[in-house]
This record gives structure tokens, sequence and C-alpha cells, in this order.
């Protein structure tokens, strides 16, 4: 397969030309004055953004919301994780980019290209979704117990449980007359942002199956236009999915026959089909691999927060979050005080849609010393959390989702 770099013209020196005339402002990215502080803060990095959020890093922007921050039904975009692969101007902030002139291409296996302009897309019939954004990596610290991956070392905070609205695939394919080959299986998606020297433009490619059913084209989360650093004006969004595949600042929607074999899609993004011993290398392929597309079960401590230290013999209340990829509901979440012996379901609200988090919450008394919470979900397939979330290692740390291990002191 070409380069698209080659196919498109693509020169490093241009880049790197460029981006040192602009500078760092023009990208949107943080001033190198900031840069120099130690640390940056979360909104000097990203302009709006609430100050608690954990810088991961600057320049292309990575920040986590600590787990207090995320005790509520649907989480404010101030405090929303950012995690972006690739620079792009001017979008180092919660304003919106404007739709007016950003265009749209239909391309691929279609009985013609087809191009639109995205304000287009308000014209069009508007669905909702209450559904979990969660980046892959979320949890990759905790891998760390048998051998570190590698990565940003995310703890629980990337993720967060959203509203989002546009228009669906299917109903932007129909309104264009867009007539699909029959040998299309798979939409590949790409975005406005810049690649990086030396790599291949950001893309991803999802069953045509599952796009035509759930996926989005996105332009507003919880009321508002996308933020220009969540990927507005457009956004490919599909509930029950990893966030890699929620594509952002959408440019190019690509129907074709095959996964992409584009860098960031194979090796990056996979897990391997078969358990992997820790720190074990692997060769992805399209065989021994799958992309990092439907969520897995799982649930996450909110409160009270690691090595917390709680009052023995008094109630102490427990509470977090639980979802899956939307295929089904969410049975019970189980908690443990006395290292997986014995379990008790704990209170479950029931959220609006099937692709939103379930919060949950129990009271427990522990007696004085350190204990462990435990927790974990079960959902109505019997999909459930390994005891050592381990056991699903892989060299890049995605898709952790072991059963929950809080360790507190009580005195």
């Amino acid at each position: 397969m070409t380069n698209r770099f080659e196919a498109s013209g693509y020169d490093r020196r241009k880049f790197l030309a460029s981006t040192a005339a602009l500078g760092t402002g023009a990208l949107g990215l943080v001033d190198r004055d900031v840069l120099a502080a130690d640390p940056p803060n979360s909104s000097q990095v990203v302009t709006g953004k609430n100050a608690q959020l954990v810088v991961h890093t600057s320049t292309i922007p990575q920040l986590e919301t600590p787990p207090a921050l995320l005790d509520s039904q649907i989480t404010p975009l101030d405090v929303l994780f950012v995690r972006n692969n690739q620079p792009l101007a001017n979008v180092a902030t919660l304003k919106p980019f404007p739709s007016k002139g950003w265009k749209i291409s239909l391309t691929g296996r279609v009985d013609k290209p087809r191009s639109l302009n995205a304000e287009r897309l308000a014209g069009m019939e508007q669905v909702e979704h209450e559904m979990v954004l969660q980046c892959c990596g979320n949890g990759r610290s905790l891998f760390a117990s048998s051998v570190k991956a590698k990565g940003t070392q995310w703890t629980r905070g990337g993720m967060g449980n959203i509203r989002v609205s546009g228009v669906r695939l299917s109903e932007l394919v129909r309104k264009l007359g867009v007539r699909i080959g029959r040998k299309a299986r798979f939409l590949t998606v790409e975005g406005k942002d810049i690649p990086l020297p030396d790599k291949e433009d950001f893309e991803h490619s999802l069953p045509l199956d599952e796009a035509m059913e759930h996926s989005l084209l996105a332009t507003r989360i919880n009321g508002q236009p996308i933020p220009a650093v969540h990927g507005g004006p457009v956004r490919l969004m599909t509930p029950g999915y990893y966030g890699t595949m929620h594509v952002k600042w959408v440019s190019r929607l690509r129907f074709e026959d095959d996964e992409t074999d584009n860098y960031n899609h194979i090796p990056r993004y996979r897990v391997p089909r078969e358990r992997l011993q820790p720190g074990k290398p692997i060769k992805y392929t399209f065989s021994n691999s799958k992309a990092c597309w439907r969520m897995k079960t799982k649930c996450v401590v909110l409160s009270p927060q690691p090595d917390a230290a709680v009052r023995a013999g008094k109630p102490l209340e427990v509470r977090g979050v639980a979802f899956n990829d939307g295929s089904t509901r969410i049975d019970s979440v189980q908690l443990s005080t006395d290292g997986g012996q014995t379990w008790s379901r704990v209170r479950l609200n029931i959220p609006s849609g099937p692709f939103a988090w379930y919060r949950w919450s129990a009271t427990v008394t522990l007696p004085a010393g350190k204990r462990q919470l435990w927790a974990r979900t079960v959902d109505a397939l019997g999909r459930t959390q390994p005891l050592d979330g381990s056991i699903h290692w892989n060299p890049s740390g995605y898709e952790w989702n072991g059963v929950e291990k809080i360790a507190v002191t009580a005195s």
C-alpha cells in the first residue's frame, strides 16, 4: 500500500519549517514560557480546563481527571480528560471551531465521491446518546503490578460520561444518496490534525456494519458545540467503543474492503488475541491481535482514594461507576472487604441509556488496620473483571479492566 504521505506530497521539512515559523501558540500548543514552569497548570495547557487536572504532556495535550471530579452522572467539559495524538492549529481551548467551511469527503467503495460542508449537518435529523468516553490506556499504570507497560501512565481518570449529539452515519449516507459497494466491510476515518514528522497521519478503521448502526457525526457534547480540543466541529463517535476510535476533526470517511494498515491502527491501539506473558514482546499482525474497539466490562472506585486514611468502626461510603460496551445491561456491582472471600451487591443507579455509566454506592464498616476494598461488576452476559488484571497484560497497557483494589488505612 502506498504511504499516503507520499501520495499527498507530504514533506517533513515543510512541516518542520511551518511549525517553527508558527510557534507552539499558533499550533494550539502551550507556550514555551508555560512549558518552562514546573509543572504547567492544566488551565494553562488548555484554556478553560479546570486547574486540578493532571498534566501528563503539554505540547500535544494529555490531561487526566482526578477521580473526585468524576463523581457525577454527567462529566462537565472543563474536567473531561484530554488525549490528543497529533497537533492542530489553535486547538488547545474549550472554544469550538466554526463549522462553516469545514469540508468532509466520503470516498472509497462508493458509487461516486461526495463532499459536504459541516454546517449542513445541523439541518439533518439529530440523535443523542449518553455514553462513556474512555481512553483505551486508562488504568495503564495498574499493569505495573506485574510489568510496567509503555506509554502515559494513566491511573483511573482517563474517562468521563457525556451526552453526545449529531447525525447518524447511516442518515448521512441516506441523505447524500451514497451507494456503498457490497464488498465494503470497514469505515476508515481521517481528521484534519497534522501528522508528526516521520509518522503516518492518524486514522482508524471500524467495522462498517457497527458504524452504520451506531456511529454519529457528532457536533455537540453536553449540549454545546464540541470544543476544539475535544475534536470539534465534527467528531466521529461510536458509543461503546474506546476513545481512540472516536476520531477527531473529521475530514474524510473512506468505505473500504479491509482495515487500514496505518501505523496508528497496527501496531498501535491493538491487543493480543491470546494471553501474553507480561514483559514478552509481540509483533502485531491482523491474525494475532485485535483493534481496541469495544470497551470491556469495568467498574472504578471514585471514593475513597487509594491509600486514604479512614475511621475504623465508623460507616464509610464507597462510591464509583460501572459500564461496558452497551450491548447489554450491567447486572450488578459487588464489593468485598475481605480479599474476595465474600462479595456483597451495592446500590446501583440505572442511567438513561445503555452506553452510559451506572453510578453505585455502598456503606461499609472497617476494623482498624490496613485494608483493601475490592469492587467488580457483572453484566447480563456474565462478563466481569479478572481478579488479576495483569492476565490481559500487553506492551502498550491497553484495556485494563482488573478488579478494583483500593488500599486504605482504618484508625
